[in-house]
């Protein structure tokens, strides 16, 4: 059968039927724009802008579990434990109520090094379990999700962190441009630099094709020569790595942090991704894709936040948004079939 070459009006409707959720978003952003006061201005963009940059980080992460027809529960709970570390570490030397008062003042590079290797370590962990093991990443990650949790509650003894150095939140929170005109936050270069470097994992590397084929028939993968353990071990690994990047940066944005921290982003970030298209049957999924659905998902935040809504209703909407773009995903899929 022929490739049926489609006109740019074709390709724009086309796209715009595959991602209804999107379109609706869209549209209802615009109303409430043009309805409300200061919804098109600088500092909502900014706000939109450091807050996708910390969920975008995440969800690259989960990106790749999701394309290898997996998943990770553990997200959140790695974010917000890369959050107290970072945290306690960073306190200033003469806040009250430091956790470890004995301890000297550290250098915040030497502190992200840190925080990213014990990062690795719980990625490490997943990949195991789930590559040599054979468990299921749902229930490996839900496993290692309430084991963190544990250590974190034990490492902070259920106290928030706070009294951090002024060097590690100025640097954070910094921007380019006039806070009260024009101005671009510092988090939005970290979430380029990091798209740009998956982007070219994805698509120029063996490592990211393998990761495809692995999503798309595991088996055939590994009769081509895959080694599909590596990969997965891999890729659970990278995948720590960006939640303990976000947890750091995620711990100066909020000023704080406490072992309750990232509760629930893990939902968030396979959501994003899956609006975004990254199909949660495995072998499909564009990092540009991850940005939209993610920037979508805090657009709708941002925009139930403009209409008053009861910040509890917040969940069930989004709730609503996540079980609606895995039914249409599996809807897609089916049709291929």
């Amino acid at each position: 059968m022929e490739n049926v070459k489609l006109s740019p009006a074709q390709k724009f409707w086309k796209t715009l039927k595959s991602n209804p959720i999107v379109v609706l978003l869209v549209a209802v952003g615009l109303i409430v724009g043009f309805t409300r006061d200061n919804f098109f201005s600088w500092s909502n963009f900014g706000n939109l802008a450091s807050n996708t940059a910390v969920r975008f980080l995440i969800a690259l992460g989960v990106s790749g579990c999701l394309i290898t027809k997996g998943t990770d529960l553990s997200a959140g709970r790695q974010v917000g434990f890369a959050a107290c570390l970072a945290g306690v570490l960073l306190q200033r030397a003469n806040y009250a109520g430091r956790l470890f008062p004995n301890m000297p003042e550290m250098n915040m590079g030497v502190v992200l090094l840190i925080v990213l290797a014990i990062g690795a370590v719980f990625g490490l962990l997943n990949g195991l379990i789930i590559s040599f093991l054979n468990v299921p990443p749902f229930i490996a990650t839900l496993g290692t999700q309430t084991i963190i949790y544990g250590i974190s509650l034990v490492f902070t003894d259920a106290q928030p962190i706070g009294g951090f150095q002024e060097s590690y939140t100025n640097l954070i929170n910094g921007y380019l441009g006039n806070p009260k005109g024009f101005y671009l936050p510092y988090l939005l270069f970290v979430a380029v630099v990091f798209g740009l470097f998956f982007w070219f994992l994805y698509n120029k590397t063996c490592h990211g094709k393998y990761m495809y084929a692995i999503g798309g028939n595991e088996i055939a993968a590994e009769v081509s020569g895959v080694n599909t353990k590596k990969a997965k071990i891999i890729i659970y690994m990278t995948a720590g790595i960006m939640y303990a990047m976000a947890g750091y940066l995620l711990a100066a944005k909020s000023g704080g942090a406490s072992a309750s921290m990232g509760n629930g982003y893990e939902l968030e970030a396979i959501a994003g991704c899956t609006i975004g298209g990254v199909s949660t049957t495995g072998g499909i999924g564009t990092i540009g894709g991850v940005l939209v659905g993610v920037l979508v998902f805090e657009f709708l935040k941002i925009v139930l936040q403009f209409l008053g809504v009861n910040p509890y209703y917040n969940y069930m909407v989004q709730g609503i948004v996540i079980v609606t773009a895995v039914a249409l995903d599996i809807r897609k899929y089916i049709a291929k079939k």
